[in-house]
């Protein structure tokens, strides 16, 4: 492999510097006296990931083996399995811990379907952008930004996205690879479409019970 040009190394220490710096931010703002184990182990795995940024935006101007990316994809994934392990048997689960984790996870997804997206087309960039393109719409839409109730389905999903784009790089499965990543995107969309139909609900039961509350008000005497 040739030397990792400039533009892959300002990639990945960008990536590195944000979310480390995202995190710190994070921590002072909720006062945090332990950093904890699993969000340790999180963060081994959102330093895999800027590796994989850097490989990624080189791979634009560079042959990047994807052996070397399926090397660093593989322990990346498998570690988004063990700080939520790691958080439960410690009984250090957080909310900053969770999104810590979610947004390792949206990135990671991002990356991946950059570099997949140059083999099989753009439309894979759907994978990795919709997560990003929710919350935009939440800018806009404060009702999107309602917190969602737990679904471990999400959870199971968002492994499926990684999973999928994984074998696409790895070339294993050359006569289905396309095949498993689009299936693995309509799940992606179900799981966004329902989250989506679960606020309008929410929205629209909160609607009514403001305009009944306005009315019991203005009919008494």
């Amino acid at each position: 492999m040739p030397p990792l040009p400039i533009t892959g190394w300002m990639a990945a220490i960008a990536y590195l510097l944000v979310s480390n710096g995202l995190l710190l931010r994070g921590l002072q703002r909720r006062h945090a006296t332990r950093f904890g184990a699993a969000n340790i182990v999180t963060t081994v795995r959102s330093s895999l990931v800027g590796v994989i940024t850097g490989l990624v935006v080189a791979s634009f101007t560079t042959e990047v083996p994807a052996a070397l990316l399926v090397s660093l994809a593989v322990p990346a994934l498998l570690l988004d399995a063990v700080d939520g392990w790691v958080a439960r048997r410690t009984g250090s689960s957080t909310e900053l811990g969770a999104r810590y984790d979610m947004e390792v996870d949206a990135f990671l997804l991002l990356v991946l379907s950059m570099y997949v997206a140059q083999i099989m087309g753009p439309w894979v960039l759907s994978i990795g952008l919709m997560r990003y393109a929710f919350v935009v719409a939440g800018w806009f839409l404060p009702w999107l930004r309602r917190p969602l109730p737990p679904r471990y389905w999400r959870k199971v999903v968002t492994a499926v996205q990684g999973v999928a784009l994984t074998i696409a790089m790895s070339g294993l499965l050359p006569r289905i690879d396309i095949a498993v990543v689009a299936i693995a995107l309509a799940l992606l969309t179900e799981s966004f479409g329902r989250d989506v139909v679960w606020l309008v609900r929410a929205r629209r039961v909160e609607s009514v019970a403001a305009t009944t509350s306005l009315v019991d008000e203005a009919s008494l005497p």
